[in-house]
């Protein structure tokens, strides 16, 4: 039986400086589509707002941009961008920026088919690994990248696997070295106007093509050779739409993702090919030192998240649905035009309004038979009397005795702590570390079950080890928390010393610094000092490194907190950012099974409870 023939590669269309000529970009685009297409994607480098007046060829007429922003105009293809600057960029952007929720590392839908790729960040497109460093160099502010922009794409540059696309704005210093000078466009040979950040990242990220506009012409260069790596990589660089020049301000690419290609095919070097024109760089070429963007107005990169907003609206995406809100299913799943929000579930769970959790008041006041608010101990003390309401803890997911507890995702019961499974796991071996008692949290446990909870530890230690792993372990505490869970991660041992250095970063994207316990790394004792600080009142999240040191927000009175934040920031290390969500990384009962049962295989000659 013959195999089936490989998928086609997908087919993208690139572009320069829109300069806000979004009009006579849309109808090259449908021409070329037309023609040639169909293709997959439009990516949009270089200025795509506007500029100021005086800047660029032939001003586009008012309204461009915003004729596809309120519907008047649609936009042909998927399209991405990163240009996001100039004078109407503010406008235009705004509310897409305060709509923004959580990851989007495949970029901000502003209208239908229309992403505006914010910050920096990797994204899968078709199967294309596609990297992008948003805005422009510059002092600081809307428009231009950041520092914790380009620290993101260098921890980017140390994960395994081959980017395909490399998507700036700005030229990379020292492109043109090396190059055959007879293809090189005179105004490329002026040093000014290049980006040696750009040059650094491309250096350290290796794609296999770097695309960039902002220059005004169209260059494609000589493939050249990177350092340690055996693929070549293309650059090109496009003029803007609608340059007097007549210069190519579109081009068409049809690369096979690395992914799904031979060895031979990646390391294959074209007869033109030069040495790499870029100099190695010896240290980080800072950002200038200006003010970081605000943390409320920036979507962090693959680690990237935003506190759940609870939109108000008529549309009905903004609007809770009740099958998923009360049962915890929904027959339409992806497809239900209603928001499926745990969060909400769990104050579901425990009673409170339906109407009110939806529109934050209820219409039926005093007479309404359910609870009127979020926090816990109102809820209880506000409850009233139901023949058909179970106490808490029977209602508890956690608690092995009730009724709602997934006992097949146990691994194993201790005295006073369980493991099991974690719901929807970020990696196989996600596991929870569990008191077997209703306790909020694991350090107001009874000093006695202190013992158990570090057997436990050890011994997930010595079982990810054995697989050439090291835990993390997070927990976050709230004044909502019902049953504490201790989130333990393995993590491969070759990124542990990352683990500190993303945490912190991904602290600073949220306005806020980690203190740190226990300066000593003595992980026992740092959960001892943890637990004669702690008043049992307040909010906080910590996270214990692979080294046992353990780094602690203390979160304040009234503010939200991402309730994922532990698991988004190990999404981001591991590179999984599309299973940031636990909701979408769901298996079916069977598979879970299987999960603990090979899980227990492993883990029985470690199990402090045997």
């Amino acid at each position: 039986m013959a195999a089936a023939p490989s998928p086609a590669p997908p087919r993208i269309l690139l572009a320069g400086d829109a300069h806000g000529r979004l009009h006579q970009l849309f109808k090259r685009v449908k021409s070329v589509n037309q023609s040639t297409g169909p293709f997959h994607a439009l990516l949009c480098v270089g200025q795509f707002f506007s500029p100021e007046a005086g800047e660029g060829d032939n001003p586009p007429p008012p309204g461009d941009a915003s004729d596809y922003l309120e519907g008047r105009a649609a936009v042909p293809i998927p399209t991405y961008f990163t240009g996001d600057y100039g004078p109407t960029a503010p406008r235009l952007l705004s509310k897409a920026a305060a709509d923004a929720r959580g990851f989007s590392p495949g970029g901000i839908e502003i209208c239908p088919n229309l992403f505006w790729l914010r910050g920096s960040n990797l994204f899968n497109l078709h199967g294309l690994s596609v990297a992008y460093l948003s805005g422009r160099k510059g002092p600081g502010g809307p428009g231009c990248y950041s520092q914790d922009d380009v620290d993101a794409l260098r921890a980017l540059a140390e994960e395994p696997g081959i980017v395909d696309l490399f998507l700036t704005n700005e030229w990379p210093a020292g492109v043109v070295n090396g190059a055959d000078t007879s293809n090189v466009p005179p105004q490329l040979l002026d040093p000014q106007g290049y980006d040696p950040v750009v040059a650094e990242l491309v250096t350290e990220i290796k794609p296999r093509y770097h695309i960039a506009g902002t220059k005004g012409v169209f260059y494609a260069r000589e493939p050249y050779v990177n350092d340690s790596s055996l693929h070549v990589t293309r650059f090109i660089g496009l003029a803007n739409v609608g340059n007097k020049e007549k210069q190519k301000f579109i081009h068409a690419i049809s690369p096979t993702p690395a992914s799904s290609m031979s060895s031979a095919d990646i390391h294959a070097r074209p007869p033109n090919a030069t040495l790499s024109p870029y100099v190695a760089p010896r240290k980080s070429v800072p950002v200038e030192d200006t003010p970081k963007r605000p943390a409320e107005n920036t979507d962090l990169q693959y680690w990237r998240y935003d506190v759940k907003r609870q939109r108000q609206g008529k549309d009905a995406g903004s609007l809770l649905c009740f099958k998923y809100t009360s049962s915890g299913s929904c027959p339409r799943g992806s497809g239900c035009n209603f928001k499926h929000d745990e969060e909400a579930r769990e104050h579901c769970q425990r009673g409170v309004c339906f109407e009110f959790l939806n529109k934050g008041k209820c219409e039926k006041g005093p007479e309404c038979r359910f609870v009127h608010s979020l926090t816990e101990e109102t809820a209880v003390r506000n409850a009233k009397p139901r023949s058909d309401r179970r106490p808490v803890e029977s209602s508890c997911w956690f608690c092995l005795s009730s009724p709602d507890v997934e006992s097949h995702l146990v691994i194993s019961i201790g005295d006073g702590y369980y493991c099991a499974l974690a719901k929807g796991p970020l990696v196989p071996e996600h596991v929870l570390v569990i008191p077997v008692e209703h306790f909020p949290t694991t350090i107001t446990m009874p000093a006695e079950q202190e013992g158990e909870l570090r057997r436990y530890k050890n011994a997930l230690g010595k079982y990810f080890e054995k697989q050439g792993n090291t835990a993390v372990y997070f927990e976050w505490i709230s004044q909502q928390s019902r049953h504490a869970n201790l989130q333990a991660v393995p993590v491969p041992l070759s990124k542990a010393a990352s683990v500190e250095k993303i945490f912190h970063l991904a602290a600073k994207r949220l306005g806020f610094e980690f203190s740190v316990v226990n300066p000593d790394s003595d992980a026992n004792q740092g959960r001892d000092l943890l637990r004669s600080q702690y008043d049992g009142k307040s909010g906080l999240f910590y996270v214990e490194l692979p080294d046992g040191t353990l780094l602690l927000h203390m979160l304040d009175s009234g503010k939200k907190f991402p309730a994922q934040f532990g698991r988004e920031v190990l999404a981001g290390l591991l590179s999984m950012a599309d299973r940031a969500d636990w909701r979408n990384c769901k298996l079916s009962k069977e598979e879970e099974i299987k999960m603990v049962d090979d899980f227990k295989q492993g883990f029985h000659e470690f199990d402090p409870a045997e």
